[in-house]
């Protein structure tokens, strides 16, 4: 599609901040008005406009995809996105170790132990640990807990972890990227622990490395976004 405004700014309205095409206030995809709650996060979404060519790339709008993502379809009826949160909680890749005397075991240990912990205390909850790939279920108070906690967040904070808690298959990695002061850097690396571990065992493949690195700055997106609209 051709670049069919000028430039976009940010505008207060009612309820938030929505971006302007040439003074025109911009919509989801889904028709309703684009209102984010902080000037930040809306400045974000007018840069994404204003980068864009003569010719549109639909690539260069993560932030605005996220944002429709959020209104369209969170904001409607949330049920849908709790349960798929939810379910890496289920399976959080956090949770499944190597053997214990495995060297991995020892570097699962040191660096997603302190993450699941930060979690299970604040949230007051208890993840089960397993090594190997055989599933083991979290006891059910855990799970109820957490859907309730889910169910209680504002539209945005939930779409921002679903889309975190997915990219990095953990559930507490997404929970620990909403703290105030979150390292997303480290964050990603402790989600690719275990793919890099093989990465630097077995060897690096130029197309899988492109993959990762398309991930990591999926994720580090969503985490910018997400802090944007917690603030």
């Amino acid at each position: 599609m051709k670049r069919f405004y000028k430039s976009a700014n940010c505008i207060k309205a009612d309820g938030g901040w929505q971006v302007s095409l040439d003074g025109h206030g911009l919509k989801t995809v889904g028709g309703k008005a684009q209102i984010v709650p902080s000037q930040e996060l809306a400045d974000l979404l007018a840069q994404e406009w204003n980068a864009q060519g003569e010719k549109l790339d639909p690539a260069g709008f993560v932030m605005r995809d996220q944002t429709d993502f959020a209104l369209d379809k969170v904001a409607v009826d949330p049920t849908e996105t709790i349960a798929r949160t939810l379910a890496y909680g289920e399976t959080d890749t956090l949770c499944y170790r190597a053997d214990p005397e495995d060297a991995l075991f020892e570097r699962q240990q040191s660096v997603w132990e302190p993450i699941i912990t930060a979690v299970e205390t604040r949230d007051q909850v208890r993840f089960s640990r397993v090594s190997g790939i055989v599933h083991r279920a979290h006891p059910a108070a855990t799970l109820t807990r957490l859907e309730t906690q889910l169910s209680q967040m504002a539209p945005l904070s939930l779409a921002g972890l679903h889309t975190m808690a997915s990219l990095a298959a953990s559930l507490c990695i997404g929970l620990e990227a909403l703290q105030s002061g979150a390292d997303a850097e480290a964050l990603w690396q402790a989600a690719t622990l275990e793919e890099e571990w093989q990465a630097d065992l077995w060897g690096r493949d130029a197309e899988a490395e492109d993959a990762r690195l398309y991930k990591r700055d999926q994720f580090l997106s969503a985490f910018h976004w997400t802090q944007l609209a917690l603030s």
